[in-house]
């Protein structure tokens, strides 16, 4: 057991609380304007983090701890067909931008989950929705790899562990999604 490994993450989340703070608020901020305009919320990541993003739109969809209106969002990482298909008929690095393609307008916003910041479908994914117009986040580890350069902003947990870097994207994800549900519940 390693109970130091995963302290020293969490304190090194509170050591960088008000650089962390400035962009939960502003990620948050603008996945509240995104809604109230008829938005939706995009999720997708591999493996844990596609299961991680699977989790964060149904905190938003369903309700993480309040009564209020569903919202509007979805993780690419759920149609087995689309998935499939999209894998077979071109490449697995288009799984998510094929969908976002489809699905993706200016006024939504797309969250990419990558441990390394480096998993092509979702650097695919993140290069679509910022041509399409959509304001893009990427929940990464580390330096954030490639991810951290092309989007809007980019959430990075100070570790190279992928399993304390998922427990913090999960945090900062609940964190998120409060904010942006107490909003939309006003209160």
């Amino acid at each position: 057991m390693n109970l130091e490994e995963y302290i020293s993450v969490h304190n090194a989340i509170i050591s960088d609380l008000a650089k962390l703070a400035s962009q939960i608020e502003k990620i948050s901020k603008v996945m509240i304007a995104a809604i109230k305009n008829g938005g939706k919320i995009f999720w997708m990541g591999n493996g844990g983090s596609a299961a991680d993003a699977q989790h964060l739109a149904c905190e938003l969809v369903v309700r993480l701890k309040r009564q209020r209106p569903a919202i509007a969002s979805l993780a690419l990482t759920t149609d087995t067909s689309i998935l499939t298909a999209a894998a077979n008929d071109y490449d697995f690095s288009q799984v998510f931008s094929r969908q976002l393609e489809a699905l993706c307008s200016p006024r939504d916003v797309v969250v990419g989950i990558s441990t390394s910041g480096n998993s092509k479908n979702v650097l695919s994914g993140i290069e679509t929705a910022n041509k399409i117009g959509a304001f893009t986040v990427g929940f990464t580890g580390q330096n954030g790899g490639k991810l951290a350069s092309i989007c809007s902003e980019c959430l990075c947990v100070d570790s190279a562990v992928t399993e304390r870097i998922q427990e913090a994207h999960i945090f900062l994800g609940h964190v998120i999604c409060d904010v942006v549900e107490k909003s939309i519940s006003n209160g």
